[in-house]
């Protein structure tokens, strides 16, 4: 004799959850288009603390039973939407910094010192043939 499989969990939280998440990844991405520099902070301290709270859900979930198809293909739509937001920061981040290089060099010398210009040839009047 078998044992019966238990009932999928559909638990409306989770949905609510990943309705959350949802909402929060469209807010992020509205911040980004923008170029809100606070807005993209706030939002993505707000995806972070979304994101936590749908994992410990899900996880406490999934203790009780299997998840339904339904939420586990939500989870993952959503995991790829996370997924391909994190790629876009990525890239906006690397086009940023090499922005800030062009801009700033690290390794540029002073402008000036105290002679003048920073860029004063040989020190102490010394000729190379």
């Amino acid at each position: 004799m078998s044992t019966p499989l238990p009932a999928a969990v559909t638990d409306p939280r989770l949905d609510a959850a990943l309705v959350a998440v949802d909402d929060r990844l469209a807010a992020l991405g509205e911040a980004l288009r923008e170029r809100d520099a606070v807005g993209i902070e706030q939002q993505a301290d707000e995806l972070h603390r979304t994101l936590t709270a749908a994992v410990d859900l899900f996880a406490r979930a999934a203790k009780s039973g299997p998840i339904s198809p339904a939420l586990r293909q939500r989870l993952a739509r959503t995991s790829g939407l996370v997924a391909a937001q994190r790629e876009s920061l990525s890239r906006a981040t690397a086009a940023l910094d090499r922005a800030m290089d062009v801009l700033m060099p690290r390794d540029a010398a002073a402008v000036y010192s105290p002679q003048g210009s920073a860029d004063r040839g040989l020190p102490g009047g010394v000729i190379q043939a």
